[in-house]
């Protein structure tokens, strides 16, 4: 593939052209000139939206997609944040798993009401607890 200019990497990409220069604009990405106003990239740029998307969706932030991120499209991933990010996959992956049992058992529960339900008021606590500490 050859160089893409910004609407046809966004079209390819399927990532929004404001993303595409945010991302520039933080040095996720980089242009290799311009065809007329609009930026030009390279096709490898494609590699790179692929990891920052993977990253994403692993749940890293933007600033810590480019620190594992090399200059030149090398990605440096640290074990150690590897690990980390999967550390905190498992705790959010065993919460959402104590979550849907309860909504199961909330669904099927005999109890009057749900706020009478025992298992139903955990799930409040635990929600509780996750809006406290700023979390969805």
């Amino acid at each position: 593939m050859q160089n893409l200019d910004i609407s046809e990497l966004a079209k390819h990409s399927r990532v929004p052209a404001s993303t595409l220069r945010y991302y520039e604009e933080i040095g996720l990405i980089r242009a290799v000139g311009r065809k007329g106003i609009k930026r030009v990239f390279t096709a490898d740029v494609m590699d790179r939206l692929t990891l920052i998307g993977l990253g994403r969706r692993a749940g890293f932030k933007l600033r810590e997609i480019a620190a594992l991120m090399g200059q030149r499209g090398t990605p440096r991933l640290s074990p150690d944040a590897l690990r980390g990010r999967a550390d905190a996959l498992d705790q959010q992956i065993a919460e959402l798993q104590r979550m849907r049992d309860g909504l199961k058992h909330a669904a099927n529960c005999t109890a009057p009401s749900h706020l009478e339900c025992p298992k139903f008021r955990r799930i409040l606590k635990i929600a509780e607890g996750r809006r406290r500490q700023g979390k969805p």
